[in-house]
Order: structure tokens, then sequence, then C-alpha cells
């Protein structure tokens, strides 16, 4: 699974997809999660399976719909996972989407 997250400038949710790797290799799984400036979700389109917003840029999750359309599915992280970095909530949150729940 390619799980990809924006924020403003990239650099706030870093942390988020370290700790969302070291889950994801506990589990034994093989995804790819990387982080991007929300001005470069376009450029990206086709490379991910999954869009995940950090909560501070909840408010473009509208334009960024119209943009990535049915490619993937797009949610707002949740804030407290977000906020705790948890990475087992967010790469729970990002596979449910994936499996349509």
């Amino acid at each position: 699974m390619r799980i990809m997250l924006a924020c403003c400038a990239g650099m706030s949710t870093s942390l988020v997809v370290s700790k969302m790797q070291d889950e994801a290799a506990k589990q034994g799984k093989d995804y790819k999660i990387w982080a991007v400036e929300q001005g470069q979700i376009e450029d990206e389109l086709g490379n991910f399976d999954v869009l995940l917003l950090g909560p501070q840029v909840r408010h473009i999750q509208r334009k960024v719909s119209k943009i990535v359309g049915d490619a993937a599915p797009i949610a707002v992280i949740d804030a407290v996972a977000y906020g705790r970095c948890d990475g087992a909530a967010v790469l729970k949150q990002a596979e449910a989407l994936v499996e349509g729940k």
C-alpha cells in the first residue's frame, strides 16, 4: 500500500510518517509511507493509494477531493492520533479508508 500524507510544508507530518513506518514494519507490512507539502498533491497523482491530510490543512479537503477525484480515498488524520504521533492509529485509519470502511 502507498500512503501519502500532506500538510502545510511536509515537515510536521514527518514524525507521524516515521511512527507509521515503524508500526507497519512491526506488523510485517511492506508499505510506502511519505509526506509532501500540500502544493505537491497534484504532482503525486497516481503514486498513492490513500491520501491523509494533516489536521492543520483540513480546510483544503474539498479542493483536494476535486483534484484527486476517484483516484484514491482522502481523509483528515484524526487530530488526537496526529497530536500523539500515534502511528498505529493513523496506519489503521489509512487501511480502513482503502478497505472502504
